[in-house]
């Protein structure tokens, strides 16, 4: 029987991680991009507990935390220098940590696994889609390559090209907007100042937001650890701040008057002949989905789901998307014939209730750290105290932040996630349901 053979349109996170699971189950996998080679662009992330039961799942896990940072949790401060928020892992369950890592880091450790299964995998440099064709048995893309037209068939794709994508099927998507506020960001070497174990946060009502993650090293300079730093900015001033020096002056002003100590550790970073950091921006994307996917095309990572920052979820719904995929490939297969319906019936199941909840937190959240709304950083700084003195919210918001939900009631065991590999990698031939959520 033919062995099923995908396109994944988009090397980030969700295609190399589904490129992997899919290879490593003898699938045959095309990977489409339009970049001459991959050179991933962007500040720090933050891997949370469900990314990592991901990563223990592809096998990558160990050669992670050689090179990301170890983080324990999350601490925001207001100016008076009272935590706003106070959120550890360990709240959640003892053993559980985040990661902070580089993009390009992530990109390298994703890429290295992927190669292990070279035989089964294709890349498709320079190349851009223009069109999907589907039919009944096969899917063809048309697009370009260095100004030469190309087309080529697959069993089925998956379009994963980015919160941007103008490849996901229309008739699907029910939200596609800008946030109107983003971040300039920057990596600098690590800051020692503060504990390099915690996400530090800053606040002063829900127009000022700076943030600095622990993001481990890159593995070009594996020794050199590095700090990634956040500051929030209305999407119409960022470029200003990137080119604009007094722009920069008055932001260090900024933090000067509210958090002196972290002004200071700044200050020697900035005007380091030495480093002088380089700043980027961030723009931030609402989309939300009908569904997923249907017949022999599907939609994964940041391009079905992308949200605002604010919770710390995109790298880790992208890693769940895959992992949920190659199980529901597993669940639907047969004799190397796939049951499409099937599979997107499992997909649906494990993927639709977790993602609309934190789309739905995320878009409640948003304007309580990023507006101009007047009351929302009164309304955020009067409950969020409280909440964290009551021992089950406490740990519910533990749970939350560690990518583990599924529905305001329900939560996914990380061990479910992180073992199951081990237990359908050694028996191909049987396919197992995937694990109940508690």
């Amino acid at each position: 029987m033919k062995t099923p053979h995908f396109a994944i349109i988009g090397a980030g996170t969700a295609g190399l991680a589904t490129a992997i699971l899919l290879a490593r189950e003898g699938n045959h996998v095309t990977i489409f991009e339009q970049v001459d080679e991959l050179s991933p662009v962007g500040a720090g992330l933050l891997l949370q507990p469900a990314g990592l039961a991901v990563f223990e799942h592809l096998g990558v896990l160990d050669h992670a935390l050689q090179l990301g940072a170890n983080v324990t949790g999350l601490e925001g401060r207001l100016p008076n220098k009272r935590l706003l928020v106070n959120s550890h892992y360990h709240q959640a369950a003892p053993n559980l940590y985040g990661l902070g890592i580089h993009r390009a880091t992530l990109c390298h450790v994703l890429t290295k696994k992927l190669a292990e299964y070279s035989s089964h995998v294709t890349w498709r440099m320079s190349h851009s889609i223009d069109q999907i064709q589907e039919s009944s048995h096969e899917v063809r893309l048309l697009g370009t390559q260095q100004q030469n037209k190309f087309d080529a068939c697959f069993d089925a794709i998956l379009i994963a090209n980015g919160a941007r994508s103008q490849l996901r099927p229309k008739q699907w998507v029910k939200v596609d907007q800008a946030y109107p506020w983003g971040a300039a960001w920057s990596i600098v070497p690590e800051c020692l100042a503060l504990n390099p174990e915690i996400l530090h946060q800053f606040y002063d009502r829900s127009k000022i937001m700076m943030g600095i993650l622990p993001t481990g090293a890159i593995p070009s300079a594996p020794q050199q650890r590095l700090s990634s730093v956040f500051w929030s900015l209305p999407t119409t001033q960022l470029q200003s701040f990137l080119k604009d020096e007094q722009a920069k002056q008055q932001w260090l002003n900024q933090v000067s008057e509210r958090w002196p100590e972290v002004a200071e550790w700044l200050k020697q970073i900035l005007y380091d002949e030495h480093i002088q950091p380089q700043w980027l921006s961030a723009q931030y994307r609402d989309v939300v989905m009908s569904q997923y996917g249907q017949g022999r095309i599907g939609v994964i990572g940041d391009a079905a789901h992308a949200m605002s920052p604010q919770l710390g979820q995109g790298a880790n719904m992208a890693l769940l998307d895959a992992w949920a995929f190659s199980q529901s490939v597993q669940a639907a297969k047969k004799n190397q014939q796939i049951n499409w319906p099937m599979l997107w019936q499992h997909y649906h199941q494990h993927r639709r209730s977790s993602t609309q909840f934190y789309q739905f937190l995320s878009r409640l959240l948003t304007p309580l750290y990023q507006s101009n709304h007047w009351w929302a950083g009164g309304l955020r700084d009067l409950t969020f105290p409280w909440m964290y003195q009551i021992p089950y919210f406490r740990k519910e918001m533990a749970i939350t932040i560690s990518g583990l939900k599924t529905s305001l009631f329900q939560q996914l065991d990380y061990q479910q996630v992180a073992q199951y590999a081990e237990r359908d990698h050694t028996s191909k031939t049987k396919s197992e349901p995937l694990p109940e959520y508690e």
